[in-house]
Protein backbone atom coordinates (compact mmCIF):
# COMPACT_ATOMS: atom_id res chain seq x y z
CA UNK A 1 0.00 0.00 0.00
CA UNK A 2 1.21 3.21 -1.23
CA UNK A 3 0.23 6.93 1.11
CA UNK A 4 -1.78 8.43 -2.26
CA UNK A 5 0.21 11.71 -0.89
CA UNK A 6 3.15 12.76 0.92
CA UNK A 7 3.00 12.48 4.75
CA UNK A 8 3.40 15.55 7.12
CA UNK A 9 6.34 15.19 9.46
CA UNK A 10 6.14 16.16 13.01
CA UNK A 11 6.52 15.46 16.53
CA UNK A 12 4.22 13.52 19.09
CA UNK A 13 3.51 16.03 22.58
CA UNK A 14 0.25 13.72 23.94
CA UNK A 15 -1.97 10.86 22.49
CA UNK A 16 -5.15 11.14 25.18
CA UNK A 17 -9.01 10.94 24.81
CA UNK A 18 -8.35 7.17 23.18
CA UNK A 19 -8.71 9.09 19.58
CA UNK A 20 -6.98 12.80 19.71
CA UNK A 21 -3.45 13.41 19.89
CA UNK A 22 -1.54 16.75 20.01
CA UNK A 23 1.64 17.02 17.71
CA UNK A 24 4.04 20.02 17.05
CA UNK A 25 5.32 20.60 13.08
CA UNK A 26 8.79 21.74 12.37
CA UNK A 27 7.65 25.45 12.81
CA UNK A 28 7.19 25.13 16.35
CA UNK A 29 2.90 25.52 15.35
CA UNK A 30 1.15 22.58 17.09
CA UNK A 31 -2.23 20.96 16.06
CA UNK A 32 -4.49 18.36 17.54
CA UNK A 33 -4.83 14.99 15.29
CA UNK A 34 -7.09 12.14 15.06
CA UNK A 35 -5.46 8.58 16.61
CA UNK A 36 -7.29 5.85 14.59
CA UNK A 37 -6.50 3.58 17.01
CA UNK A 38 -8.52 1.76 19.83
CA UNK A 39 -5.68 0.20 21.82
CA UNK A 40 -3.25 1.98 24.68
CA UNK A 41 -0.12 2.12 22.52
CA UNK A 42 2.15 0.98 25.17
CA UNK A 43 5.37 1.09 23.68
CA UNK A 44 4.88 3.67 20.78
CA UNK A 45 3.88 6.67 22.47
CA UNK A 46 6.39 8.62 24.16
CA UNK A 47 6.43 12.27 23.82
CA UNK A 48 8.80 13.64 21.54
CA UNK A 49 8.70 10.50 19.16
CA UNK A 50 8.72 11.68 15.22
CA UNK A 51 5.23 10.83 13.76
CA UNK A 52 4.55 11.02 10.41
CA UNK A 53 0.57 12.63 9.47
CA UNK A 54 -1.75 11.89 6.73
CA UNK A 55 -4.58 14.45 5.46
CA UNK A 56 -8.36 13.58 5.04
CA UNK A 57 -9.90 14.45 1.30
CA UNK A 58 -12.25 15.71 3.33
CA UNK A 59 -12.05 19.16 4.14
CA UNK A 60 -14.70 19.33 6.52
CA UNK A 61 -13.64 16.98 9.01
CA UNK A 62 -12.81 18.13 13.16
CA UNK A 63 -9.35 16.59 12.74
CA UNK A 64 -8.03 16.97 9.39
CA UNK A 65 -4.77 15.01 9.69
CA UNK A 66 -4.59 11.39 11.06
CA UNK A 67 -1.66 10.21 13.13
CA UNK A 68 -0.46 7.16 10.64
CA UNK A 69 2.97 6.31 12.33
CA UNK A 70 5.67 7.11 15.03
CA UNK A 71 9.27 6.44 15.39
CA UNK A 72 10.11 4.16 18.19
CA UNK A 73 14.03 3.37 18.26
CA UNK A 74 14.80 2.72 14.66
CA UNK A 75 11.91 1.57 13.32
CA UNK A 76 8.30 3.52 12.25
CA UNK A 77 5.42 1.40 13.83
CA UNK A 78 2.28 1.67 11.84
CA UNK A 79 -1.05 2.99 14.32
CA UNK A 80 -3.70 4.06 11.78
CA UNK A 81 -5.98 0.20 12.87
CA UNK A 82 -8.19 1.93 10.05
CA UNK A 83 -5.79 0.37 7.50
CA UNK A 84 -5.07 -3.19 9.15
CA UNK A 85 -8.23 -4.88 6.99
CA UNK A 86 -6.92 -3.31 3.79
CA UNK A 87 -3.29 -4.12 4.27
CA UNK A 88 -4.13 -8.10 4.99
CA UNK A 89 -7.12 -7.57 1.64
CA UNK A 90 -3.74 -6.73 -0.45
CA UNK A 91 -1.82 -8.92 0.84
CA UNK A 92 -4.04 -11.73 0.32
CA UNK A 93 -4.78 -11.01 -2.83
CA UNK A 94 -1.23 -10.26 -3.99
CA UNK A 95 -0.68 -14.17 -3.57
CA UNK A 96 1.78 -13.09 0.07
CA UNK A 97 -0.27 -15.20 2.34
CA UNK A 98 1.29 -18.67 2.11
CA UNK A 99 -1.38 -20.17 3.74
CA UNK A 100 -3.55 -18.67 1.22
CA UNK A 101 -2.90 -19.38 -2.69
CA UNK A 102 -4.78 -17.99 -5.52
CA UNK A 103 -7.07 -15.93 -3.24
CA UNK A 104 -10.55 -16.04 -5.77
CA UNK A 105 -12.48 -13.34 -3.51
CA UNK A 106 -12.10 -11.41 -0.24
CA UNK A 107 -15.63 -9.73 1.17
CA UNK A 108 -15.14 -7.46 4.25
CA UNK A 109 -17.28 -7.07 7.54
CA UNK A 110 -19.25 -10.53 6.90
CA UNK A 111 -22.07 -10.92 9.92
CA UNK A 112 -22.21 -14.23 11.20
CA UNK A 113 -24.56 -14.29 14.33
CA UNK A 114 -26.53 -11.63 15.66
CA UNK A 115 -24.44 -8.56 16.53
CA UNK A 116 -21.31 -10.16 15.63
CA UNK A 117 -19.43 -9.66 12.39
CA UNK A 118 -15.63 -10.44 11.21
CA UNK A 119 -13.68 -8.35 8.92
CA UNK A 120 -13.12 -10.94 6.01
CA UNK A 121 -14.11 -13.99 4.23
CA UNK A 122 -12.04 -15.54 1.95
CA UNK A 123 -12.62 -18.13 -0.99
CA UNK A 124 -9.52 -19.91 -1.77
CA UNK A 125 -9.49 -22.73 -3.62
CA UNK A 126 -12.84 -24.10 -3.02
CA UNK A 127 -12.22 -23.25 0.50
CA UNK A 128 -14.10 -20.71 2.60
CA UNK A 129 -12.60 -18.90 5.50
CA UNK A 130 -13.81 -16.36 8.00
CA UNK A 131 -10.55 -14.37 9.35
CA UNK A 132 -10.39 -11.82 12.04
CA UNK A 133 -7.69 -9.14 11.92
CA UNK A 134 -5.86 -7.49 14.69
CA UNK A 135 -3.14 -4.95 14.51
CA UNK A 136 -0.20 -5.44 16.66
CA UNK A 137 1.72 -2.73 17.65
CA UNK A 138 3.16 -3.54 20.70
CA UNK A 139 6.78 -4.83 20.79
CA UNK A 140 9.23 -5.59 23.77
CA UNK A 141 12.75 -6.65 23.57
CA UNK A 142 11.90 -8.42 19.76
CA UNK A 143 9.20 -9.91 21.07
CA UNK A 144 5.43 -8.31 19.19
CA UNK A 145 2.62 -8.67 21.61
CA UNK A 146 -0.94 -8.42 21.33
CA UNK A 147 -3.21 -6.96 22.92
CA UNK A 148 -2.20 -3.62 24.59
CA UNK A 149 -4.63 -3.12 26.50
CA UNK A 150 -7.65 -5.35 27.73
CA UNK A 151 -9.98 -5.93 24.85
CA UNK A 152 -13.39 -7.00 25.93
CA UNK A 153 -14.37 -6.76 21.87
CA UNK A 154 -11.01 -9.21 21.04
CA UNK A 155 -12.06 -11.69 23.41
CA UNK A 156 -15.84 -11.47 22.28
CA UNK A 157 -14.10 -12.19 18.59
CA UNK A 158 -12.25 -15.23 19.67
CA UNK A 159 -15.18 -17.18 20.93
CA UNK A 160 -16.99 -16.68 17.31
CA UNK A 161 -13.68 -17.70 15.80
CA UNK A 162 -14.39 -20.82 17.98
CA UNK A 163 -17.30 -21.64 17.70
CA UNK A 164 -16.94 -21.27 13.85
CA UNK A 165 -14.18 -23.61 13.84
CA UNK A 166 -15.77 -26.43 16.06
CA UNK A 167 -18.84 -26.12 14.18
CA UNK A 168 -16.75 -27.15 11.06
CA UNK A 169 -15.85 -23.97 9.10
CA UNK A 170 -12.30 -22.79 8.47
CA UNK A 171 -11.27 -19.90 10.63
CA UNK A 172 -8.03 -17.71 11.31
CA UNK A 173 -7.17 -15.57 13.38
CA UNK A 174 -4.71 -12.87 11.58
CA UNK A 175 -1.90 -10.47 13.50
CA UNK A 176 -0.47 -7.67 11.62
CA UNK A 177 2.91 -6.89 13.13
CA UNK A 178 3.70 -3.03 11.93
CA UNK A 179 6.70 -2.96 13.59
CA UNK A 180 10.49 -4.29 11.89
CA UNK A 181 11.98 -4.30 15.36
CA UNK A 182 10.04 -7.79 16.28
CA UNK A 183 11.08 -11.42 15.94
CA UNK A 184 8.64 -13.47 17.00
CA UNK A 185 4.82 -13.08 18.62
CA UNK A 186 2.96 -14.14 21.79
CA UNK A 187 -0.33 -13.08 23.13
CA UNK A 188 0.53 -10.17 26.19
CA UNK A 189 -0.91 -12.47 29.08
CA UNK A 190 0.29 -9.60 31.16
CA UNK A 191 -1.76 -7.50 30.34
CA UNK A 192 -5.16 -9.71 29.46
CA UNK A 193 -4.37 -12.91 30.59
CA UNK A 194 -8.37 -13.49 29.32
CA UNK A 195 -7.60 -13.41 25.65
CA UNK A 196 -4.36 -15.05 26.07
CA UNK A 197 -6.72 -18.30 27.82
CA UNK A 198 -9.30 -17.49 24.78
CA UNK A 199 -6.46 -17.50 22.11
CA UNK A 200 -5.14 -21.23 22.67
CA UNK A 201 -8.75 -22.34 23.15
CA UNK A 202 -9.48 -21.14 19.84
CA UNK A 203 -6.27 -22.71 18.58
CA UNK A 204 -6.96 -25.88 20.41
CA UNK A 205 -10.34 -25.90 18.42
CA UNK A 206 -8.98 -25.48 15.07
CA UNK A 207 -8.65 -21.52 14.46
CA UNK A 208 -5.55 -20.75 12.29
CA UNK A 209 -3.13 -18.31 14.12
CA UNK A 210 -1.03 -16.83 11.21
CA UNK A 211 1.32 -13.51 12.16
CA UNK A 212 2.84 -11.16 9.53
CA UNK A 213 5.16 -8.40 9.49
CA UNK A 214 4.88 -5.04 7.60
CA UNK A 215 7.42 -2.99 6.96
CA UNK A 216 6.23 0.96 7.70
CA UNK A 217 7.70 3.80 5.98
CA UNK A 218 6.46 7.49 5.00
CA UNK A 219 6.08 6.36 1.57
CA UNK A 220 3.52 3.08 2.14
CA UNK A 221 3.45 -0.20 4.01
CA UNK A 222 3.98 -3.54 2.94
CA UNK A 223 3.62 -7.13 4.16
CA UNK A 224 6.90 -8.37 4.04
CA UNK A 225 7.29 -11.91 6.07
CA UNK A 226 5.71 -14.18 8.54
CA UNK A 227 6.59 -14.22 12.09
CA UNK A 228 6.80 -17.22 14.62
CA UNK A 229 4.31 -17.83 16.90
CA UNK A 230 4.11 -18.92 20.30
CA UNK A 231 1.11 -18.92 21.96
CA UNK A 232 2.61 -19.41 25.42
CA UNK A 233 3.64 -15.80 26.87
CA UNK A 234 7.44 -15.37 27.55
CA UNK A 235 6.70 -12.62 29.73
Amino acid sequence: MDFPAPLIDATLLRRYRRFLADVRFPDNTTTTVHCANTGSMLSCSAAGSPVYLSRAENPARRYPLTLEMVRVGATWVGVNTSRTNGLVQEALLAGKITQFTQVDRVRREVRTAPGTRLDLLVDCGGLTTYIEVKNCSLAVDGQAMFPDAVTVRGTKHLAELTRLAESGFSAALFFLVQRMDAESFSPADHIDPRYGQALRRASAAGVTILVYQAEVTPQGIEVVRSLPCNLYSVN
